[in-house]
């Protein structure tokens, strides 16, 4: 067991420019790296979120490493939780929702699963899970790590990396990534406006993107 108190983090001025940035363009703009696995989802559509990783290893039966690590976070930090997958349980809920509002966060990404759902869309705290599951947890194992990297959603996190996350899906953006992503999918986003201009003026996804060769290697002419 490991809980690390303190960590670098991003600068505020860092954080706050992945305000609105999109998850997908992050992902392209990283190569195709830092998505979590399709079963990270929103618990309600329309749920964002973006901010600093505190990360934390528990489960697959006991929270109190979740506790623990919500005693350590800032506002504007995202706890990340690596739960092993569980769905047979619901290690987060409403009291929990509660406790995070209050120590500012903005919001939870577990690879497991949350409860009282219904509560937690009313108090408008961003969640992004595996689904949800009415049972609950114990709280007397102090068996796991707080502020360790963790793997999450099939993705690596680190304390102090950027995550974002939207209808989408979530991406993690590492720390020291964090200025050239942003550089990288600012251009990527010119670029994509560029594409839409000449689908405006009348020209085909096959020809803005060039796809002629592809269909031509294949027998088909347009």
């Amino acid at each position: 067991m490991t809980v690390v108190k303190e960590f670098a983090r991003p600068s505020p001025e860092m954080v706050a420019a992945f305000r609105g940035q999109s998850p997908a363009t992050l992902h392209e703009a990283m190569g195709k790296k830092g998505a979590m696995s399709f079963p990270i989802k929103p618990l309600y559509q329309g749920m964002t979120l973006f901010g600093t990783a505190v990360t934390v290893s528990g489960g697959p039966a006991d929270n109190l490493m979740i506790h623990a690590a919500m005693a350590l976070t800032r506002p504007g930090d995202v706890l990340v939780v690596d739960f092993k997958g569980m769905t047979e349980a619901g290690p987060w809920g409403d009291v929990l929702t509660e406790a995070a509002i209050q120590r500012g966060l903005t919001g939870l990404v577990i690879d497991g699963c949350v409860r009282d759902a219904a509560a937690i869309r009313s108090m408008g705290f961003p969640v992004f899970c595996r689904g949800t599951s009415m049972k609950g947890t114990t709280k007397t194992q102090p068996t796991g790590d707080v502020n360790t990297p963790i793997v999450c959603g099939g993705v690596l996190v680190m304390p102090g990396d950027i995550v974002v996350g939207d209808d989408d899906g979530v991406v993690v953006v590492p720390q020291a990534e964090a200025a050239a992503t942003l550089a990288k999918a600012a251009e990527r986003e010119r670029m994509e406006e560029g594409l839409r201009e000449q689908l405006r003026a009348g020209r085909t996804t096959v020809q803005v993107l060039t796809l002629e060769p592809y269909l031509e290697a294949g027998g088909i002419t347009l």
